[in-house]
């Protein structure tokens, strides 16, 4: 049951910025842009370990992998503002953001962020 409250609770926060998105744009992008996985995650850590440790490990970890999903977000308008559809633009953008997740891994891991 708890999985179960856990999944819907998750599916219904997304659902939430898609209909609100569709009446404004402003308010959807201001409530998608609220860690709100984020935040769930770490309650639904500490509920099912206890562990401080970890959840301070997976904030500070949370906040190095933000940086490079920006990348997504400023070259996705851009892309449909110069005409590209909206699945290339959306598949270049995605492709852009992995590789600087990746770039962003790999630099964490030579200044000894695990």
């Amino acid at each position: 049951m708890y999985y179960f409250f856990k999944i819907a609770l998750t599916a219904l926060l997304v659902v939430a910025v898609s209909e609100i998105s569709k009446r404004s744009s402003l308010v959807g992008g201001a409530l998608a842009s609220l860690p709100l996985v984020s935040f769930l995650g770490m309650i639904w850590l500490y509920i099912d370990t206890g562990n401080t440790d970890k959840v301070s490990e997976l904030s500070r970890n949370i906040f190095w992998l933000v940086l490079p999903s920006l990348s997504f977000f400023v070259l996705l308008p851009i892309l449909l503002k110069k005409g590209v559809g909206f699945s290339a633009s959306f598949g270049i953008s995605t492709v852009v953001m992995v590789g600087f997740y990746l770039g962003m891994i790999f630099c964490l891991k030579k200044i000894g962020i695990q």
